[in-house]
């Protein structure tokens, strides 16, 4: 496993904070969007970005990047908004998310916009893509991996488990699923709709291996990803348990904010919560940089 040093790991939460900014100022921009599970998945896209995929942000179709496709599309303003602070594109862009003749559409178009894997909007297709990755790779003898980010709900659906089924059967070892388990869905709590548990026994009953991760801490998830790379007979499932709308303390958990974007008031109120735990952050990356 490869070291990291508490100085690193702030500086990994502070680039998720940072996008948690950008992802409320995207919503009140345009009045419209997901706020929940982009809140919620904010270390996870900062660890992927900034730490753990191969990429060139210059050169983004770079034959030997990893891929990563995200299955639950209508989380794409944290993904953009780990692309813009990776630069990809410049990060006054965000603010066109959604907007009319914008590259940033309220689901990822891959023709539109450099480095998206994936035209995602339909849940449960995502991870069929990621395996034809996979295979494609394994073909052209190709050594970069695939990672799949997917929402818990999306597992509601046939195809998911199709994929999965495939997927194991034939050790598809360059793949890793990256799973938003946060408990909730647009009409409300995963158990109450269409329960999943337990969850991990399924996984590992078709041949994955799996590892269980607060989604919310940096060493976790890296340690996750590492320890996938050395798994050589199986594809690897992280399951991230999250908190759905997480920094801002009126979403936290609430599935209502699934699926809306705050007003204006509302959204002073989250960069308030948000800059203060941000300022916390940078005393501490202050403290460890001494």
């Amino acid at each position: 496993m490869l070291a990291i040093s508490d100085l690193e790991v702030l500086e990994l939460e502070a680039m998720a904070n940072t996008m948690r900014q950008d992802i409320i100022k995207m919503l009140v921009s345009v009045g419209s969007g997901h706020a929940g599970g982009p809140l919620g998945m904010a270390e996870v896209f900062a660890v992927l970005y900034f730490h753990i995929l191969k990429k060139d942000p210059k050169n983004p179709f770079w034959p030997e990047r990893d891929r990563l496709i995200l299955s639950n599309g209508h989380i794409c303003a944290v993904r953009y908004a780990a692309m813009a602070r990776a630069g990809y594109f410049p990060v006054e862009e965000l603010l066109t998310y959604r907007k009319i003749d914008s590259r940033l559409q309220g689901h990822p178009h891959n023709r539109s916009l450099p480095g998206l894997e994936n035209t995602g909007g339909p849940l449960g297709q995502g991870l069929s893509q990621a395996v034809g990755r996979c295979i494609a790779g394994r073909l052209d003898g190709k050594k970069y991996r695939v990672y799949c980010v997917m929402s818990d709900g999306e597992h509601d659906e046939g195809q998911t488990w199709e994929a999965l089924m495939w997927a194991g059967n034939h050790k598809l070892r360059n793949l890793t699923t990256l799973m938003d388990r946060n408990n909730i869905q647009i009409d409300g709590h995963t158990e109450d709709i269409f329960p999943l548990e337990p969850l991990r026994n399924k996984y590992e009953a078709i041949k994955w291996h799996v590892i269980e991760v607060d989604g919310h801490n940096v060493r976790e998830i890296i340690a996750a990803c590492e320890e996938a790379q050395h798994i050589y007979e199986k594809p690897t499932a992280i399951i991230c348990h999250t908190v759905p709308g997480k920094g801002v303390s009126y979403m936290e958990n609430n599935y209502e904010w699934h699926g809306k974007a705050p007003t204006k008031e509302q959204g002073e109120v989250a960069l308030a919560e948000l800059r203060a735990e941000g300022d916390r952050i940078q005393k501490e990356i202050l403290g460890a940089a001494k």
